[in-house]
């Protein structure tokens, strides 16, 4: 049976609320996903957080989500991504000290995919890059994605054709001008939220794990 703790860590803001989910004792890697803006009901619920959170850790990874600043139990509050970032970097330096070793998947949904990029990116040029970067209907429209140069790993990046929320056309534009090369997938009549479309989000996610 998979074993989930509740730990609190402690972030720039103050208290972080984690949850934790494993399979094995020892984990294969490690694996971090965002979820999405605070400001709209984003949580480390969300369903496509969860659901890429339980994807990682049934192939064995020590799989964990978070709620940013002024979420939940955690303390702070929102800061429209640069103080959500430096939350992602303290959990990604709690789980290094768990497991110092492992390989990095990192992943973000909506708003916590602008985290996971920014986050990629600083690691890139400070202890080292993920070893690999899911994106999940980046707000490309809205965060400046753009100045983004380099992940240092392997980028995927997910779209719903139908989305709602998130302009594809916008996303894929920024897939063929941007220096992270990302591969895409694009999933045909799928909206933002991924509804009745959980399975196939999935599947689009596996091959992207360490």
């Amino acid at each position: 049976m998979p074993e989930m703790t509740s730990p609190t860590i402690t972030g720039p803001a103050g208290a972080l609320q984690v949850r934790v989910e494993q399979r094995r004792d020892t984990p294969a890697f490690i694996a971090v996903v965002c979820h999405p803006h605070p400001l709209y009901g984003g949580t480390m619920d969300n369903k496509v957080v969860t659901t890429l959170v339980r994807m990682a850790r049934d192939a064995g990874a020590l799989a964990v989500r978070f709620n940013f600043r002024g979420v939940g139990d955690s303390d702070g509050q929102f800061d429209d991504g640069r103080g959500e970032t430096d939350d992602l970097l303290a959990v990604l330096q709690w789980c290094h000290e768990q497991y110092p070793d492992l390989p990095v998947w990192l992943a973000g949904f909506s708003f916590g995919s602008w985290v996971a990029a920014n986050a990629a990116v600083r690691l890139t040029g400070r202890s080292g890059a993920p070893d690999a970067l899911l994106l999940v209907a980046p707000p490309v429209h809205h965060y400046p994605f753009a100045g983004l140069d380099g992940a240092g790993c392997p980028v995927t990046v997910i779209q719903g054709m139908d989305d709602e929320v998130v302009p594809a056309d916008e996303v894929l534009q920024w897939c063929q001008d941007t220096p992270l090369r990302p591969s895409v997938v694009r999933l045909q009549g799928c909206s933002h939220f991924f509804h009745g479309r959980l399975v196939d989000l999935r599947q689009a996610a596996e091959p992207t794990l360490p």
